[in-house]
């Protein structure tokens, strides 16, 4: 009998006379009985609450907020949403109501920004798909996306793998395949995969993907107009077209075009009200102006809209720069608390990979130790990829170990990337490890534009060429 259980008999008998003892303990006997009964269910009532808690079984369309419930295909999309979830609770192997549902989750997810949980409601509706049929194409293509979300890009370069020896022929897989082995840093094979694409079907996302690989290799003139011809291929109004034309904004402010990039911001917006994206770039021209509180009014916009961790991080920027430490430190802090939230373990082993985001903003608060930690970890990831061996340099310029971030820098410049940024990286730490000729020229070309980048950058570059 365990302790408590004797303990207790023990108080009966003392309480008792001797004569009543063995009515006690028969008394005491259906009471310990009906007791571990009691247990026995809190214990069943629990587990089965902690599982509930664990396992969601059905993920519904979430109300939208703010400026985007009132864009038009709200309605429409609600109703859409609506319709499916009821359907699919009536009958939940039904694959194409599945596949239609988490098609309108990750649609949802990049319009919200609240990737967390459309990401794992999207994913569990595949994942059960792919259970009963693990050869499904859209499930593995709508699976793929989902990998390519939360960067874990060999596992998507996998998965689309398998997509593609089912159907050879469709365009979209080799966008998948783009995507992921440009993040792996292999180049060649992202632009094998772009060309097949175009091949097969020359559209805005076919468009989208050669303007980036053009911008990898250097070839910005060559970036912008694959990226005018995504824009003109997409459809009005539409979530797709209006990022095609912010990132076509971002083009021309990399080349100093400053006129040409607002024009697309404010066009965004007129054609997709309420885009937090075209109104976060506008914030970023008025950033370059030096016009910092009407830049941190409209990244505060933008942040309403959309939840992006980019967003934050420049409001954090902009704060430190207004001369406001104290709101500054607490966004930096809460972009990390929400990073590292999101790299957690979720639901259907949907976790983020956020170690580069994390490396630089430990930056600001001038953590070394842990940014190196994070630059390392994704390095540890995709060693080929010249945006990770520029952040790892970065980090190590920042640390004064510029011995150490030469050999990444160098790795970052293989692609001849022309990206001002990367080359301001470049031109500071080829100087500070003497060798002042090659960050001469390299900080030459990065400001020859005037770009519009960041200006405690663009500041400490500019005093660097002029000292040369």
């Amino acid at each position: 009998m365990p302790l408590k259980e004797s303990a207790w008999c023990g108080l009966l008998i003392l309480k008792f006379p001797a004569k009543t003892c063995k009515m006690n303990k028969k008394f005491t006997y259906i009471m310990l009985v009906a007791l571990f009964i009691g247990l026995s269910a809190f214990v069943v009532i629990r587990y089965n609450v902690r599982l509930a808690k664990k396992q969601v079984t059905y993920y519904p369309l979430l109300e939208r907020h703010g400026a985007i419930a009132k864009l038009p295909e709200w309605p429409l999309t609600r109703s859409t949403g609506d319709k499916l979830f009821r359907k699919y609770v009536q009958k939940p192997d039904d694959a194409p109501t599945a596949i239609a549902l988490a098609s309108l989750f990750i649609q949802e997810s990049r319009i919200t920004g609240n990737y967390t949980y459309y990401d794992a409601a999207a994913m569990k509706y595949i994942n059960e798909i792919l259970v009963s049929n693990p050869q499904h194409f859209e499930a593995l293509i709508l699976k793929a996306i989902l990998q390519l979300s939360q960067h874990h890009f060999s596992d998507a370069l996998e998965t689309a793998g398998i997509a593609q020896k089912i159907n050879p022929y469709n365009s979209f897989v080799y966008g998948i395949m783009v995507d992921a082995n440009v993040e792996l840093g292999n180049y060649a094979q992202a632009v094998e995969n772009s060309d097949k694409m175009m091949s097969i079907r020359p559209d805005m996302r076919s468009y989208a993907r050669v303007s980036y690989l053009r911008e990898i290799h250097g070839d910005l003139p060559g970036a912008i107009e694959a990226m005018k011809m995504a824009v003109e291929a997409g459809a009005y109004g539409d979530e797709g077209t209006a990022w095609s034309r912010i990132q076509l904004a971002r083009l021309y402010e990399n080349t100093g075009d400053l006129r040409s990039a607002e024009m697309h911001y404010l066009i965004a917006l007129e054609q997709r009200p309420a885009y937090g994206y075209a109104i976060a770039g506008l914030g970023h021209l008025a950033m370059g102006s030096k016009n910092y509180p009407k830049a941190i009014q409209l990244y505060q916009q933008a942040d309403s809209i959309v939840r992006d961790f980019a967003l934050k991080e420049q409001l954090a920027e902009l704060y430190g720069l207004s001369g406001d430490k104290v709101k500054s430190e607490a966004t930096v802090n809460t972009v990390i608390s929400e990073l590292t939230k999101a790299a957690a373990e979720g639901e259907q082993s949907i976790n983020h990979h956020a170690d580069k985001e994390l490396a630089y903003v430990y930056l600001m608060k001038n953590d070394y130790d842990r940014a190196l930690q994070h630059a390392k970890t994704e390095y540890s990831r995709r060693p080929d990829n010249i945006d990770v061996n520029d952040a790892l340099a970065w980090v190590y310029y920042q640390s004064g170990e510029v011995q150490k971030a030469l050999p990444y820098m160098e790795k970052a410049l293989r692609t001849q990337c022309k990206n001002p940024v990367l080359l301001c990286h470049a031109g500071l730490i080829y100087t500070k490890s003497g060798n002042k000729e090659k960050g001469k020229m390299v900080l030459t070309q990065a400001l020859a534009a005037d770009p519009n980048i960041d200006p405690v950058l663009k500041q400490e570059s500019s005093a660097v060429l002029k000292s040369l």
